[in-house]
């Protein structure tokens, strides 16, 4: 079942049903959710950058949303081969693309394996190292410990990581869509998501190579960044950071009027 405001399209793609929004008309941006989120975390923006004449497509990713599960891993690639296929489908050559947290892992990977269909990069909330083997065990346990506690207990967990502390009092109705939504998450695709998500890519490179225009956003507070943004920032030829103030992990439900700006700034010079 859809979660997002927006009318629910199905593309069958590798195998698969996968959902997604597809509004507006324009150059295309494509807005990719992360672990355990679905495409409604964005409906603030499709409303915001459609009224500003951009065509935003944003899919629910494999195992999450209204799109189909497959059970047992999920790599990387595999999300990237789905969001490629759904753009042939569309007849999208090229298009922005925007990662957030796991997708932005999913969004350097698309920009190593198929750089020319990407015009520009946004990574938000992310980093781009490969696990160690520490980090791998560390996602298996993860995985684990959803399949045996359910979502609703890994929702409850997560839940001050992934929006700042101060915000889940501060912003009640955004906590608890947050919430709400990894609550709603499929178990087999967030366990396989989060297994597949130990065995990535390093993108390190990936980054230094990619030589057109790129956006790093992160929050202020967000408990995962650890000074990752800023080196991003550094390492992209043309990189450009926006650290987006009183947000944690997912700034553009947290102060998406700082966040759309600093998108919107960006999105405005690529024209």
């Amino acid at each position: 079942m859809s979660r997002s405001a927006f009318t629910t399209h199905t593309a069958h793609v590798n195998d698969i049903d996968l959902a997604y929004t597809d509004e507006g008309q324009g150059a295309p941006l494509v807005l990719l959710h992360g672990h355990a989120y679905d495409r409604s975390m964005w409906d603030g923006q499709v409303k915001a950058f459609t009224e500003q004449d951009w065509r935003v497509i944003a899919p629910d990713l494999r195992g999450f949303g209204a799109s189909e599960v497959t059970p047992g891993i999920v790599y990387t690639e595999e999300f990237v081969a789905d969001v490629i296929a759904l753009l042939d489908e569309l007849q999208v050559q090229r298009a922005v693309l925007l990662g957030f947290s796991m997708a932005g892992q999913v969004a350097m990977q698309l920009a190593e394996s198929y750089p020319e269909r990407v015009s520009a990069l946004i990574i938000n909330d992310t980093v781009p190292q490969a696990e160690d083997a520490a980090g791998r065990r560390r996602r298996h346990v993860a995985a684990d410990g959803i399949v045996s506690g359910g979502m609703d207990a890994y929702g409850e967990a997560v839940l001050p990581k992934m929006i700042w502390e101060e915000n889940v009092e501060r912003l009640p109705e955004v906590a608890k869509t947050v919430l709400e939504m990894i609550q709603a998450s499929p178990l087999e695709g967030a366990t396989a998501a989060m297994r597949g998500r130990a065995e990535r890519n390093d993108f390190v490179e990936t980054l230094k190579n990619f030589d057109k225009p790129a956006l790093v956003i992160a929050g202020d507070n967000d408990a995962f960044d650890g000074g990752a943004a800023q080196r991003m920032a550094e390492l992209l030829p043309h990189g450009e950071l926006a650290v987006i103030s009183n947000s944690g992990h997912t700034p553009n439900m947290e102060n998406p009027t700082e966040f759309d700006a600093a998108l919107g700034a960006f999105l405005g010079k690529l024209a």
